[in-house]
């Protein structure tokens, strides 16, 4: 009986999270109206589809009184970005000026909800106006985490999202509360996120951008979504601003948006300078910048200020796992782009809107890998690894050490895969990078778009890019029998 009424309240919560999105099925359709064009059936007709099977679905489960427990937490996070990919796809596939397939649509559909930014489209800047905001607007929800979006309205169904925000906080740290009224410290994260989307297409429109294309790109940027309005992603406006723009945004959006709450709540930096992650993440960054305008310059590709303002962009859009580009991208030295593929490993800080490994757990690695040779040097010695004045415990350091061999053996797995089905390695590589890491960029056979991989190697990335966004476990815990037998 226990079973069967947890059953009905995740049906109950995932109905309404399907209810609740297919509301964001209006603003697109808003854009085909003004603009007169046919996409408005397609985004009609998904509003209706979805919004009809949520609402039946809530309406249904409606007398569901049960406490979430961890388990179910897990089971709701995995299968809500399933249904929101799933979707997503409908308007894009539904739409007969696009004219794509289901799975060139479920591609593009997973990409653009899992901040992705990869893909199958070949002449984007041909698309809709409202296929074009919609594709953005996808990795502005997925962002942050439509989850957290969710936490703030769910108090309003009777039922408590705690155990939801502690499956879906990246990080080691997923006992860590903001505040204890969680819906408060989610409507506030939000408010902190369109802040920085509102700054960031402004600052696009300073910089030159049309409203429009300022709009998509501030909001795919903060994000670290990837879609682009143009075939040549920010390099179609040969423009130092543009650039800049989306490289400062970028590492702006790659800090932990709680350090963003606890500043603004204190009215002061401190906690961002003083946090040793942030500090790290700024130090690798600052670092792998330096290498790559040098080894642009050096090259000969560009003068002295086009290496700086292109290695600067590159380097924040790729280690960030942006996926933002320049017209030439692919033209740059291929060692600097192998760099750059395997710095969108390390990511950006936890708690923000980027994919990979996360500075954090690279930040514990370097700490735990340093007390291993001074405790070789000193047997005797007792050391504590700390981060900032954190003392770091062994369960810690076992998630943390973890969760690098999970993601560096699917990562493996899924080259490997790609080589089988007979792509080379830099092109498998390349474009593993880009969908585990959520980063959106290729190379080899992918860098002009991933239009060109078989159906089979778009399905298998799919996988990838949502294993990559759900940081591996979720999806692990739901394979395991040990999980089935609550």
């Amino acid at each position: 009986m226990v079973k069967n009424k947890q059953i009905l309240v995740v049906i109950h919560l995932c109905s309404f999270l399907v209810f609740l999105y297919s509301l964001s099925m209006i603003p697109p359709l808003l854009v085909a109206l003004l603009y007169k064009e046919k996409s408005v059936f397609s985004f009609f007709y998904t509003l209706v589809i979805a919004g009809s099977l949520g609402g039946l679905g809530w309406f249904s489960t409606r007398q569901s009184k049960v406490q979430l427990r961890t388990q179910d937490g897990f089971l709701i996070i995995v299968l809500f970005w399933l249904l929101f990919s799933m979707v997503s796809a409908l308007p894009l596939w539904m739409d007969d000026t696009l004219n794509i397939s289901l799975t060139d649509a479920m591609f593009e559909g997973v990409s653009g909800i899992t901040t992705t930014g990869a893909s199958v489209l070949n002449d984007v800047s041909g698309l809709p106006k409202s296929v074009l905001y919609y594709r953005s607007q996808l990795n502005f929800i997925g962002g942050l985490g439509v989850i957290v979006l969710a936490v703030a309205v769910l108090p309003l169904l009777g039922i408590g999202g705690a155990k939801l925000y502690q499956s879906e906080m990246p990080g080691p740290f997923k006992e860590e509360r903001l505040t204890p009224r969680l819906a408060d410290t989610s409507k506030n994260l939000w408010l902190i996120y369109l802040g920085l989307g509102l700054a960031c297409t402004v600052a696009f429109r300073i910089a030159g951008m049309p409203w429009f294309d300022a709009l998509c790109h501030g909001i795919s940027t903060v994000s670290l979504g990837g879609f682009s309005t143009r075939n040549e992603s920010l390099g179609f406006y040969d423009s130092s601003a543009v650039e800049m723009v989306g490289g400062i945004f970028s590492i702006l959006a790659a800090v932990n948006f709680t350090l963003y709450f606890v500043a603004v709540g204190r009215r002061s930096l401190k906690p961002l300078y003083r946090n040793p992650e942030l500090r790290f993440f700024l130090l690798v960054l600052a670092i792998i910048v330096a290498i790559v305008c040098f080894e642009l310059y050096r090259s000969g590709m560009y003068g002295a200020k086009d290496s700086f303002v292109h290695g600067f962009f590159l380097t924040s859009s790729m280690m960030t796992d942006n996926g933002l580009a320049t017209a030439d991208y692919a033209k740059m030295p291929s060692h600097t782009i192998m760099l750059l593929l395997a710095a969108s490993f390390f990511g950006g800080c936890v708690g923000s809107t980027c994919g990979g490994i996360k500075a954090l757990r690279f930040l514990i690695m370097y700490k735990q890998s340093r007390h291993e040779i001074n405790q070789l040097v000193h047997p005797n010695a007792i050391f504590t690894i700390k981060v900032g004045n954190a003392p770091i415990q062994d369960r810690v350091l076992r998630s943390v050490w973890s969760f690098f061999f999970l993601y560096v053996f699917f990562s493996c797995f899924f080259v490997w895969l790609l080589n089988l089905m007979g792509y080379d390695l830099v092109t498998s590589f390349a474009t593993v990078a880009a969908c585990i890491n959520n980063m959106g960029l290729g190379f080899g056979e992918t860098a002009a778009g991933f239009g060109t991989l078989s159906d089979a190697a778009k399905w298998l990335m799919c996988s990838a890019m949502l294993l990559g966004r759900l940081e591996i476990y979720p999806m692990l815990i739901l394979c395991s029998r040990a999980f089935w037998r609550f």
